[in-house]
């Protein structure tokens, strides 16, 4: 990973870590927890791509890991955004637009879901049993509701930041990917789309000055 991604993701994660253990976790809402760190994870990871998505879901999930509160074996929830980050990086537009909010919306359940499963399954395997006193159904629906409604304030704004590091000057190849990411998240399926409107600019502005030599020529000959 190069220096500026490196660095957004780690004040990424540490702002997110902080937030949702001092802030969430206090919350007390029923069921689970708003997970603010996986929205985070799945943010990068759709702009990253699936390796990058691995890598910042591990570190992501050590560093939940062994910050207090955690009263869990240390690597588990490393374990589990690890693969989450994989498979959401899988999802990443070629283009590098989203033309709608279904799809990232979608990933946002199928991840909340999948990692409240990894989690309870790899807890069971190592002996621990608190989703079943909790509820593991309760826990999916409120999990999945939590970060559904966290989601469209958190990962739009996470994708824009991770692209517009992406085009800076410095980068390697990424200054020549264009448009952002999360537009088609921003726009809601209104099918409007900045480079699109850019183009039919100048366009339109390039067949004004072809009209406006043909009418100075014609002045010209009479």
């Amino acid at each position: 990973m190069r220096v500026n991604r490196i660095l957004l993701s780690s004040s990424l994660v540490v702002v997110a870590l902080v937030i949702q253990v001092s802030v969430l976790a206090r919350l007390h809402l029923p069921g689970a927890v708003p997970d603010l760190l996986l929205l985070t994870v799945l943010g990068l990871a759709l702009v990253y791509g699936h390796v990058g998505g691995a890598l910042v879901g591990f570190a992501a999930g050590l560093l939940a890991d062994l910050a207090p509160p955690a009263d869990h074996a240390a690597g588990r929830y490393a374990l589990v955004l690890c693969v989450i980050g994989y498979l959401a990086g899988l999802v990443k537009p070629e283009t590098g637009q989203v033309k709608s909010a279904t799809g990232p919306m979608a990933v946002v359940v199928a991840a909340a879901v999948g990692s409240t499963l990894l989690y309870a399954g790899v807890g069971a395997l190592v002996g621990d049993t608190a989703a079943r006193h909790v509820g593991l159904g309760s826990l999916l629906f409120t999990a999945a509701l939590y970060d559904l409604l966290l989601a469209p304030f958190v990962v739009p704004g996470v994708m824009a930041l991770a692209r517009r590091a992406e085009n800076d000057p410095l980068a390697e190849t990424g200054s020549a990917k264009s448009g952002d990411i999360s537009s088609g998240w921003l726009s809601g399926g209104t099918g409007l789309r900045i480079g699109g409107r850019r183009n039919g600019l100048r366009v339109k502005a390039a067949r004004a000055r072809v009209a406006r030599a043909g009418r100075i020529k014609g002045v010209k000959r009479l």
